[in-house]
């Protein structure tokens, strides 16, 4: 059995975005493999959740042929049922769980979180108005699938809310608090998402601004 696994959500249908996401060029690479080259080397497996084949085949273009694809099959696919695919594909004990629209996403703060994670049912961010962020947040694997797979029925209408439902009904939650995650990620901009075109101009000046700061640091060196 794996130690640990990320899942990439990338089950949705963008309304406010006039193309996929995932294959939007920033700074010449697609926001998905931003994502993915973040997460990939601290976990033993990437598994990306979409809500069509086609999508999946179109993604596996830029990723490693290592990469887990599986589908949604959910007639209105949305974070808690990308969330319960993505689990049942999962073979780590612990994983984490991300959108495939935060390109910024820090890799030591996602570290941080899987190894919060350990003995616990997650590891949740929680902001100073007690607002929980569920995406970028890691969990017990097959122990929060069965919760989750109780926390709707075929009958009724899933909604994106059930995800947050889904963390309020788990037992031994660590959160996290934001001055926390700040020490990782002073400008939080893990959790800065591509939902409009402007959103995707200011992750380009935010992604020059780290590659300046890295140059900078280089050259102190």
């Amino acid at each position: 059995m794996l130690n640990t696994s990320a899942i990439i959500l990338a089950n949705e249908t963008p309304k406010r975005f006039p193309q996929d996401k995932g294959t939007t060029l920033l700074n010449n690479k697609t926001i998905i493999q931003h994502v993915f080259d973040a997460i990939n080397p601290i976990v033993d497996e990437v598994i990306i959740v979409t809500n069509t084949k086609e999508r999946a085949e179109e993604y596996a273009k830029f990723l490693p042929k290592t990469t887990k694809f599986t589908i949604d099959t959910q007639q209105t696919p949305n974070l808690l049922s990308g969330t319960i695919a993505g689990f049942e594909t999962a073979q780590g004990q612990y994983t984490l769980l991300i959108p495939y629209d935060v390109p910024l996403i820090n890799r030591e703060l996602a570290k941080f979180l899987l190894d919060l994670s350990i003995g616990k049912m997650a590891a949740v961010p929680r902001t100073p108005d007690n607002e929980i962020e569920p995406l970028c947040a890691a969990y017990q694997t097959k122990a929060v699938l069965e919760i989750a797979k109780q926390t709707t029925t075929p009958q009724e209408e899933i909604t994106t809310d059930l995800l947050y439902e889904l963390v309020e009904k788990l037992r031994g939650v660590r959160y996290i608090s934001m001055s926390v995650i700040k020490q990782i990620d002073p400008d939080l901009h893990s959790f800065f998402s591509i939902n409009t075109p402007l959103d995707l101009k200011r992750a380009t000046v935010m992604l020059q601004g780290k590659q300046k700061q890295r140059l900078i640091k280089h050259k102190k060196r």
